[in-house]
């Protein structure tokens, strides 16, 4: 069977979202060179810091009512649930 270039087209964008759905491996990359603080709700009380390099999985997201997005973390190798961390400082590939 061969598909049109649309069809295909439609084919990697429902597949690169799934991906995207799924938990993201990512690094923990603050530019200020500081651990990254890690809160128990978006804004929320602080409960740790994260060095920089640490391999995390985002496993939720939204947005604060300034504007600011921020992520639910789980450390990559144990699946353990960390808090949540401001999205900017975190980089996903």
């Amino acid at each position: 069977m061969r598909l049109s270039t649309p069809a295909v087209v439609c084919l990697l964008l429902a597949g690169s979202f799934d991906v995207a759905s799924a938990q993201q491996r990512c690094r923990v990359m603050d530019p200020t060179g500081t651990p990254l603080n890690v809160r128990t709700s978006p804004n929320g009380t602080i409960v740790g810091a994260l060095p920089n390099g640490l391999l995390v999985s985002v496993i939720d997201r939204t947005v604060d009512g300034r504007g600011r997005a921020w992520v639910y973390i789980a450390r990559r190798a144990s699946g353990r649930p960390i808090g949540w961390v401001f999205r900017e400082f975190i980089a996903c590939f």
